[in-house]
């Protein structure tokens, strides 16, 4: 998916780079799986804030993904290629033959009138849904399941991809966009291909305006504070604030923050990358 630069006939279009969407094929949704959202704007049910730098933003609806893609050997037709406003992928609209509408999120490459099919007969073409089991070595996939049945967890959002690396016993090996490698039921299941709108980090947003229409306020810096509000505030001029951390004192690098008694740590081979020579 390219992106275009815009041309600086205001200064909030000068740095802004955005997606051409020239996948998009409608900008109407289907009604029928649309659900409410309601917002919080970061408070609990007492109105107090809770969580920071959220509020506004524009309204909007949620689409209802089918993450299980649970529909087996029914074939569906892809009808359009639409924007989510609650993700980063694009999703794809399908018709079954048995009259069913559901949304998925969109693989890369995948087109209106193009034939997706998910089940343990499917064959790995792009968009079908396969069990891990039966997926060959090397393949690309997203959307993958970490629980038989529960739906797709991992390598949802734009542009990610996982490889599968080979099999142990009843597990097979993925290989996370994460840089992690761990073991998988082979009973789970993954989509062919990876997710679309693979240049979705490349935009700019280029004016602060656009980023309150998504719902995030500003946000101060921990150093630009006084010392009663923030670990890294306080000092004369611009001071470095000492080692970088959260307003709670949680530190930002370094520190290990994931729980080693879960029970899928046992199946994590290789951790994910980090630059941080010491871990």
């Amino acid at each position: 998916m390219p992106v275009k630069k815009y041309s600086p006939v205001t200064p909030g279009t000068r740095f802004r780079v955005g997606n051409t969407y020239s996948a998009i094929t409608t900008d109407k949704p289907e009604k029928s799986l649309l659900a409410p959202m309601s917002r919080t704007g970061g408070r609990n049910r007492t109105g107090k804030m809770t969580t920071r730098n959220r509020g506004g933003g524009h309204k909007k609806k949620y689409r209802v993904i089918d993450f299980k893609r649970d529909k087996d050997a029914i074939p569906a037709t892809v009808k359009s290629i639409e924007y989510d406003p609650n993700r980063t992928a694009f999703i794809a609209l399908l018709f079954y033959a048995d009259g069913e509408k559901r949304y998925i999120i969109a693989p890369d490459g995948l087109k209106v009138g193009d034939k997706v099919v998910s089940g343990p007969d499917a064959t790995p073409e792009t968009g079908n849904t396969m069990l891990l089991d039966k997926i060959p070595f090397g393949a690309v996939i997203h959307a993958i399941e970490l629980q038989p049945g529960r739906g797709a967890a991992l390598a949802r959002s734009a542009g990610t991809y996982g490889q599968l690396m080979g099999r142990e016993g009843k597990y097979v090996v993925v290989k996370l966009p994460s840089g992690e490698v761990r073991r998988i039921l082979s009973t789970c299941r993954a989509t062919i291909g990876t997710t679309s709108n693979p240049d979705h980090g490349l935009q700019v947003l280029g004016k602060a305006g656009r980023k309150r229409w998504l719902g995030r306020r500003p946000r101060v810096r921990g150093v630009a504070m006084n010392p009663v509000d923030h670990p890294m505030g306080g000092g004369e001029g611009k001071s470095s604030g000492g080692h970088p951390r959260s307003r709670t004192g949680i530190m930002a690098k370094g520190q290990k923050t994931r729980n080693n008694k879960k029970n899928s740590t046992k199946l994590i081979i290789t951790k994910r990358k980090s630059t941080n020579k010491n871990k």
